[in-house]
């Protein structure tokens, strides 16, 4: 029978190839504005060209994608756009006074107010 044969992955030519979709990425972000940067939806054409260009370099040099090396390589991309999008924590605070004590005592109202017809309901079953 024919014997099938796995090619290893060549990780030089891999680490060789993925500059160039680097190269590229950076030279279609230059279209749009830096401050725009962290908002995706102004170059996820970008980003999914550049994607696929990472994962057919990589299939190219028979390495799986996405792997350690283009991980690193894909991290530094980041680094180098993306390291000003940290997302801010946000600060929750109590609502005022007026309005935490309203939604704590309706509920409690609500509940006495159930608690008693239901008894008052069920003194009067006879009636019912």
């Amino acid at each position: 029978g024919a014997r099938q044969q796995s090619e290893l992955c060549n990780e030089s030519l891999m680490l060789e190839k993925l500059p160039a979709c680097g190269k590229s990425f950076e030279e279609m972000m230059k279209r749009v504005d830096s401050k725009k940067w962290c908002n995706l939806t102004e170059f996820i054409m970008y980003y999914d060209n550049f994607t696929q260009c990472t994962e057919r370099e990589a299939n190219n040099a028979s390495c799986f994608w996405p792997n350690p090396l283009a991980e690193g390589f894909i991290t530094g991309i980041h680094k180098q756009f993306f390291s000003n999008c940290t997302s801010e924590k946000v600060h929750w605070e109590d609502p005022p006074d007026e309005i935490l004590i309203t939604l704590i005592l309706i509920p409690v109202l609500l509940t006495c107010a159930m608690i008693t017809l239901v008894v008052w309901c069920s003194k009067r079953s006879d009636i019912l």
